[in-house]
């Protein structure tokens, strides 16, 4: 194996059998994507097999959330120290034999334990995926490669609560994990026989920056998966949570800016395109996870769908954003990547606000459509983000990059959940409160009821009402939501305005910039 530890990496690799590589690199994206949702609605069937709490179980989610958050950032470095092949490769079988496991724990603690490893070893799988796929591609390919990426990052989330629902209820809640296997055994064979072999270029660690990042995302992630259970800052915990972020981040910046060789390097951040990248895949994480996260509860809730239901209506969401990554993949390499954006959030807006039309008394026509639009606008936009992202970030700070572009997305997909769950449980107290209030004697309507409703017991009678109050509450805090998101995208689309179209020969990532070792 090649060791140059001062060498240049090229701006692509040429390498024989590029559609096997890719095939297996997006098996194991997909596979560790699918690991961040298909366990949610295992969580009740996992409770009493493991001995756990309703409170408890939750943690089967916040270790592999928090594990994999940590490790994120070391990608590029542990890369550049073993090798991206050989980190990818470790990470797989990493990623397969917790997978395992976690399908053979016996109590909560192991299972606990097993997640943590498995964030830990699936974290570099995401960013490297992305690595590689600029690495292999020439310039001209890079949309269509990016493309294939993106289709596997956004169609993960959407199917893994289905495919886990459907395994939990057809098999057992075991077979969330150990579906992992035969994936995972395939993904690892591909990929073994397959990827290039890879240049090191060792550097030292910068522990205190590391530290200081570890801090910094371990607490953040903590305070968004347990503020809601404790009321967020009226909480001594929380507010613990939130001084070790801020002062984590803090630190970190400011050590980054004056160290020799800090853990990121903070140069990247000079190349506009990337950064405004960043600030973009932060709000599409929160507009693709966030959505997620309401549209199940919501069809369940107020519609009664069951969860094989909820998946076949959900779907076609998945499906525009196949066609759409396809397509703009295409376009990419003759139209202008913002405008391919600005027209993407538009849709994603558009759908949005086309789901603030709900109604509990609607079939699921309305559902499926704006979750194809939807599903097309976001793809119109990963596709040119990624693309225009890494265009001019120079080939040996890919995994540096690439590792950061995952994690932002990875924390405003967890801000996003955090603020739409709490906006949701206000709003449904406020609306519940001001329509009960007009549940009064001197409201004709109500006294109409009550007349309609004569010869049974008011208990009754009132227990009915109260129940459509209940549903009319949860529809509007709902709505409200979508509201809310539908303005933060269309606050993200004048950040189109601060970027750069990458010059013609630049399109695919690979354009140099200055990098000391």
């Amino acid at each position: 194996m090649a060791t140059a530890p001062t060498a240049a990496r090229p701006a692509f690799v040429e390498v024989p059998h590029r559609g096997l590589i890719t095939i297996s690199i997006m098996l194991a994206t997909i596979m560790q994507v699918l690991d961040t949702t298909i366990a949610n609605v295992a969580l009740p069937s996992m409770t009493g097999d493991l001995g756990a709490s309703a409170d408890t179980i939750n943690w089967v989610l916040t270790s592999y959330i928090v594990s994999a958050a940590i490790m994120t950032p070391m990608t590029g470095w542990l890369s550049d120290r073993f090798g991206k092949r050989e980190l990818f490769l470790l990470s797989v079988a990493g990623f397969v034999v917790t997978s395992v496991a976690c399908g053979l724990s016996w109590n909560l603690s192991s299972m606990v334990t097993f997640r943590l490893l498995q964030g830990i070893f699936g974290a570099a799988i995401v960013p490297l995926s992305q690595t590689f796929l600029l690495d292999i591609n020439p310039p001209e390919r890079a949309g269509p490669a990016m493309a294939m990426w993106g289709a596997g990052i956004m169609v993960g989330p959407i199917i893994g609560p289905t495919l886990g629902g459907w395994l939990t209820e057809y098999y057992n809640w075991r077979w969330v994990f150990l579906v992992n296997l035969p994936v995972g055994i395939v993904a690892f064979a591909g990929c073994w026989a397959y990827l290039p072999e890879s240049i090191r270029r060792p550097r030292p660690f910068d522990f205190f920056g590391f530290g200081a990042l570890a801090v910094a995302l371990g607490a953040l992630q903590l305070m968004l998966d347990r503020g809601a259970e404790k009321d967020w800052f009226s909480s001594g915990e929380i507010w613990i949570y939130f001084f070790l972020t801020v002062s984590g981040f803090w630190i970190f910046v400011i050590h980054i800016l004056g160290a020799k060789r800090p853990f990121l390097d903070p140069r990247m951040f000079k190349d506009r395109n990337f950064s405004v990248g960043l600030l973009f895949i932060f709000v599409v994480g929160i507009i693709l996870l966030a959505s997620l996260a309401l549209l199940p509860p919501m069809l369940s809730r107020i519609f009664g769908y069951p969860v094989m239901t909820t998946g076949l209506v959900m779907a076609p969401r998945g499906v525009g954003s196949m066609i759409s990554m396809i397509l703009v993949g295409r376009l990419v390499r003759v139209v202008d990547p913002r405008i391919l954006v600005s027209v993407g959030l538009l849709l994603t807006a558009y759908s949005l606000w086309m789901m603030t039309g709900f109604s509990p008394q609607m079939d699921a026509r309305l559902i499926i459509l704006s979750g194809i639009i939807q599903g097309l606008g976001l793809g119109q936009v990963f596709v040119p983000l990624s693309t225009v992202a890494f265009a001019t970030i120079a080939p040996q700070m890919r995994a540096d990059a690439t590792s950061l572009f995952s994690l932002v997305r990875n924390i405003g997909s967890s801000i996003g959940i955090s603020v739409v769950t709490v906006m949701l449980t206000r709003n449904l107290q406020v609306a519940h409160a001001e329509m009960a209030e007009g549940l009064t004697p001197f409201n004709p309507n109500f006294t109409n009821v009550l007349a309609a409703a004569k010869g049974q017991p008011l208990a009754q009678t009132m227990s009915t009402l109260d129940l459509l109050v209940s549903q009319q509450s949860l529809m509007l805090a709902y709505l409200n939501d979508f509201y809310l998101l539908t303005w933060v995208t269309l606050a993200a689309l004048p950040l189109v305005l601060l970027m750069s179209k990458p010059a013609p020969q630049s399109q695919g990532a690979g354009a140099p910039m200055a990098h000391a070792d």
